[in-house]
């Protein structure tokens, strides 16, 4: 797979991969999220995203709504504990109109008064809504459960006391602060030469320039393993389990990104579909997931069970993390596991806005982009002794930690 890479002077990094096709993607990724919130700037990234579609010095928020909107595109973003991306999908030929678009809202935005007290109200209604769904806040407060009083483990979206007390001298206190064009990634995805895309990179991404210095993230993480039940009027209970994990540098993370496939992953073969739901009808949704973030990573497990299931499920569930410490994995066992995550990376790479995606983050957290067949090359280099000692060190029942739902 060709991509082709160029940087500007003031250190934004591009990607592009050429395609076939009618469409276009393309999207810029900034190495900044929740986790470089102060505690009175919790939810502040999150604001600032939705701030970036409510006016600039050229456009008003009206025209940024629609723009690609009446081209038959759409124009995105989503906020991370890590990054903050604005993207956009397009019919080719309006390529030029997208990328200059995410580059007026990301470098121009003028964050009106009036919109910020507007949007106030739609992201506290949206943090109710979050609340009103346990089967995900779960998965927020493992997270404050494993990262305790750190940054990491608090929720993107802040609370509504944090999120009404935002002005607009904080929006860009917070900017100027933690974007640094030399920590920015332009990806794009479609059937567009290299040189052109150069060409449009330069011509809307050269002019800006910022300097953040350090972001203010903490590095030194203190993980004490721990079980706590909360009661809430849920008429199924909710389990999570897991622990810290290796960060997105570590060797072994592509060992355990297998493994947890291998677990609870999104195939209905995983081990704990079978055992929860498909043998014994336990849980309707059951999953393990792995992240791994720049300097620490987290390995979770939930399912959701009738409140008479719920100890047998989380009895199931350590036998199967004791089967995968104690039995080494057959060489057919691997195999299958292998053939089936090169078959989910593969189905990624034909889903050109994913692609998009991920070759951005990929250079800006790895500094590099590997191709698919590197990517294979590596999975298939995975042993089963590795996966042994993997499983050992991360399903350790001693470090794990638990929430309930009750």
């Amino acid at each position: 797979m060709h991509i082709f890479t160029h940087t500007l002077s003031n250190g934004i990094r591009m990607a592009h991969h050429r395609t076939e096709g009618m469409v276009a993607h393309c999207g810029l990724i900034i190495n900044t999220g929740s986790r470089n919130e102060s505690e009175k700037e919790h939810g502040i990234a999150h604001f600032i995203e939705h701030m970036l579609f409510k006016g600039t010095i050229r456009h008003k928020a009206f025209y940024i709504l629609t723009r690609l909107d009446e081209l038959g595109g759409e124009l995105n973003a989503y906020t991370t504990k890590e990054e903050t991306a604005v993207h956009a999908s397009v019919l080719k030929e309006d390529f030029e109109k997208a990328a200059g678009m995410i580059s007026d809202i990301a470098f121009n935005s003028v964050f009106p008064e009036n919109e910020i007290e507007k949007e106030k109200e739609v992201i506290i209604d949206e943090i109710n809504s979050y609340l009103d769904n346990p089967a995900e806040q779960i998965f927020d407060d493992f997270e404050e459960l494993i990262f305790p009083g750190q940054p990491l483990g608090r929720n993107i979206l802040g609370t509504p006391e944090t999120v009404r007390s935002f002005t607009r001298k904080d929006l860009h206190n917070f900017i100027s602060r933690t974007y640094d064009t030399s920590k920015m990634v332009f990806c794009s995805v479609g059937n567009i030469s290299d040189d052109k895309v150069k060409s449009i990179f330069e011509k809307y991404f050269s002019g800006y320039t910022t300097t953040a210095g350090k972001n203010g993230r903490i590095r030194n993480y203190s993980y004490t393993p721990s079980s706590v039940t909360k009661h809430r009027k849920t008429y199924q209970n909710h389990c999570m389990i897991g622990s810290t994990a290796y960060p997105v540098m570590d060797r072994r993370r592509l060992g355990l990104y297998l493994l947890n496939n291998i677990l609870g992953g999104q195939g209905m073969n995983s081990r704990l579909n079978l055992s929860l739901r498909e043998k014994r009808g336990l849980a309707y949704n059951v999953e393990s997931n792995y992240s791994a973030y720049r300097d620490a990573g987290i390995f979770s497990i939930y399912f959701g069970t009738d409140g008479q299931n719920l100890e047998k499920s989380i009895a199931l569930t350590y036998s199967e993390l004791k089967r995968l410490r104690q039995n080494r994995l057959s060489a057919v066992q691997i195999g299958k596991a292998k053939n089936q995550v090169k078959g989910y990376l593969a189905r990624g790479y034909e889903h050109h806005e994913s692609l998009m995606l991920s070759m951005g983050k990929s250079l800006l957290a790895l500094g590099s982009i590997d191709p698919p067949e590197e990517t294979c090359r590596k999975i298939d280099a995975i042993t089963s002794s590795q996966i042994l000692e993997i499983a050992n060190e991360v399903f350790e029942p001693s470090m794990l930690s638990m929430l309930i739902y009750k």
